[in-house]
């Protein structure tokens, strides 16, 4: 199968502790072409050695940009100002939340380029069931 590249994006962004503060962080994005459907996200607080990752469903980052979606752990929804465009996503683990505010566009971006590596309703093929199999088999052993 043909190797596509890895799309990597750093952005700011707040961790919203309430109406009146926010602390500025950083966010990394990657999109691997061997899992189409995932990005991989990481959070940090700026001025913090501690980075929380999580994996975002791509469709679910391209639709939040439209219009609240997700539910359960992850929901993600655009802001409502009218000069900021911003994109609000809300992580739900077990022991706690965390709202996070990014930038609209760079995500679109981001998202733009993880399109042109792999198309989005084109992952099924993309998804090397060989690789995957091997990998479950290991991880089981």
């Amino acid at each position: 199968m043909k190797s596509l590249k890895t799309v990597i994006r750093g952005l700011p962004g707040q961790l919203v502790v309430s109406h009146e503060m926010s602390l500025s962080m950083s966010m990394r994005l990657q999109y691997e072409p061997s899992d189409p459907y995932a990005v991989r996200a990481a959070f940090a607080v700026v001025g913090s050695d501690e980075t929380v990752e999580w994996i975002i469903g791509r469709d679910l980052l391209a639709d939040g940009l439209e219009g609240p979606a997700g539910q359960g752990d992850i929901c993600v929804w655009p802001a409502e100002e009218r000069e900021v465009s911003d994109l609000y996503i809300l992580l739900s683990p077990p022991d706690g939340t965390a709202l996070l505010k990014a930038p609209a566009r760079e995500i679109k971006t981001f998202l733009q380029e993880t399109e042109a590596v792999v198309p989005r309703r084109a992952e099924p093929g993309r998804i090397d069931l060989d690789a995957l199999l091997a990998h479950l088999i290991v991880a089981e052993g």
